[in-house]
């Protein structure tokens, strides 16, 4: 049996930090949204990935990647986005096996409208507390945490800015 290797006062101190970060940053962002137009972080998070895809369209099962759910909870989220007329499923062009997502032009509006108010926020929690070396040593720290939790992760995949 090999002996743990316990957290130095420094690591534990990073780790609360991050741990505090994590749990309470969802929840911030989630009254935000809710109260602007009754959806979740993860509803919008769905509408922002289907937005910036080619014809603003994606395979369920790539989106579920790119939003960090399971199938079945983004199968959930795309049912109450479609019951609001804001996403629709289709079979792919491509491959018939494959159910797609898309956004629909009324999903558009409806998050052009919100995304001015959520990234107010996000800038106001987050980045207005920040300089240019903290946000570039957090997507670098972030980009190294998330490789141990999914070497393949979308995001790992994305080339890295200049």
């Amino acid at each position: 049996m090999t002996a743990v290797k316990w957290l130095s006062p420094a690591e534990r101190q990073a780790w609360l930090a991050l741990y505090a970060v994590a749990t309470m940053l969802p929840g911030t962002l989630d009254a935000q949204l809710n109260k602007r137009a009754k959806i979740t972080l993860f509803d919008y998070h769905v509408l922002a990935m289907l937005s910036e895809a080619e014809g603003h369209t994606l395979p369920m099962s790539e989106l579920a990647g790119r939003s960090n759910a399971s199938l079945s909870r983004l199968s959930h989220v795309v049912t109450k986005l479609e019951d609001r007329s804001w996403v629709r499923r289709s079979q792919s062009n491509k491959d018939a096996r494959v159910t797609t997502a898309t956004i629909t032009a009324d999903g558009l509006q409806n998050l052009r409208v919100l995304a001015e108010g959520h990234v107010q926020h996000v800038r106001s929690v987050v980045f207005d507390a920040l300089d240019a070396e903290d946000v570039a040593d957090l997507e670098r720290i972030g980009r190294k945490i998330l490789s141990r939790m999914d070497e393949q992760h979308w995001i790992l995949r994305q080339a890295l800015p200049l």
